[in-house]
């Protein structure tokens, strides 16, 4: 089956199954404009600009952390980047500017806005940020909002980085002050992975970001090279043998390692492999004949109570995968995208 097909269809699941408008969503619409992108199809593109128009007026909005998602987030800031959403301009600079002003602890890093002096702060936010500001920055010519898109990223990357291992942590300030969560959890390192690959991918050569973007992009790709499952998959928490596989993250995981492969920047030798390994695992394991999803972790933010919070014990046992759990979308549309674009052109389907 091609994996673009297989993309859309997964989009097509999800929409049946809710309206797509939470952050989880925003990145499968992302995912369903790279598809259309890459199968150059015009009637695949304009149902994501179809899509996207609703945002903002026409659609109830729940509570948000980043008011960009409001009009549409990450897709509305691509849409408008590969000139196929002009309109979006004002929309996409209002709620840039808007980012630029969002809280921040001691250090200078995103947090949480409805608390701001617990100063609490979480990998997750890379993903909402950097991508957003990045694709408002080259599409408008913003020199500012290309600077906050890396440095939210590499102050965050060097926040939660465990020295021992290379994997990051989720959280500092949930737990109670100064600390952070145990974890090293899998979606958690994606989302400081994709925001990473964006920058490795997009940022002009000679930006004065790519150097650093570079060096922490090989160094998070080679601390999750070795702790990929028998199966292909990358695990809840990463390193712990007896913690479950988990697709949402493994998806993202892909996703940079596929660009890492097109760009040069990972080694074919090391690299493809795993790479090959993981979208087979994708493809047998997490995605259904139906293109329902298994194996994705609930939304997962320093789960527990008591002295158990945060803890791995508590990503681990508290937050348990099930099928149709949505943040699996997108990194599945994501790294099947990346899968055509380094030549798997077809994966097996059972009948």
């Amino acid at each position: 089956m091609n994996p673009l097909y297989m993309a859309q269809k997964l989009y097509e699941h999800l929409e049946h199954s809710e309206e797509v408008k939470h952050y989880h969503g925003l990145l499968a619409i992302f995912g369903l404009l790279q598809t259309a992108e890459e199968k150059q199809d015009e009637v695949l593109l304009e149902k994501g600009r179809r899509i996207l128009s609703r945002f903002p007026d026409r659609i109830e909005h729940p509570r948000y952390n980043f008011p960009s998602y409001a009009i549409g987030g990450i897709p509305k800031a691509y849409a408008l980047l590969k000139g196929w959403m002009p309109e979006a301009e004002e929309q996409v600079r209002e709620y840039a500017e808007e980012m630029l002003t969002a809280p921040r602890d001691r250090r200078g890093i995103m947090s949480y806005r409805y608390e701001p002096e617990t100063e609490k702060i979480w990998i997750d936010v890379a993903m909402a940020v950097t991508p957003y500001l990045l694709y408002a920055g080259l599409a408008l010519g913003e020199e500012r909002y290309l600077d906050e898109a890396a440095r939210q990223t590499f102050l965050m990357y060097e926040e939660f980085v465990d020295r021992s291992n290379g994997l990051l942590h989720q959280c500092k300030n949930f737990r109670g002050p100064g600390l952070y969560s145990e974890d090293h959890w899998g979606r958690g390192n994606g989302w400081c992975y994709l925001p990473l690959t964006e920058l490795v991918l997009r940022l002009p050569q000679q930006s004065k970001h790519r150097a650093t973007a570079e060096r922490y992009f090989k160094a998070l790709s080679a601390a999750l090279l070795p702790h990929q499952s028998e199966r292909g998959l990358w695990r809840q928490e990463i390193p712990f043998d007896h913690s479950y596989e988990e697709s949402s993250g493994t998806g993202l995981i892909l996703y940079g390692m596929g660009v890492g492969l097109r760009t040069g920047l990972l080694d074919r030798a090391a690299y493809e492999p795993a790479f090959r390994k993981g979208i087979d695992g994708l493809n047998t394991l997490c995605i259904n004949q139906d293109y329902s999803t298994e194996l994705s972790c609930p939304g997962c933010l320093c789960p527990g109570e008591g002295e158990e919070k945060g803890t791995v014990k508590a990503y681990v046992t508290l937050r348990l995968p099930r099928r149709d759990e949505p943040h699996s979308f997108g990194p599945l549309m994501l790294a099947l995208v990346e899968a055509y674009r380094n030549g798997i052109y077809g994966l097996p389907r059972d009948a």
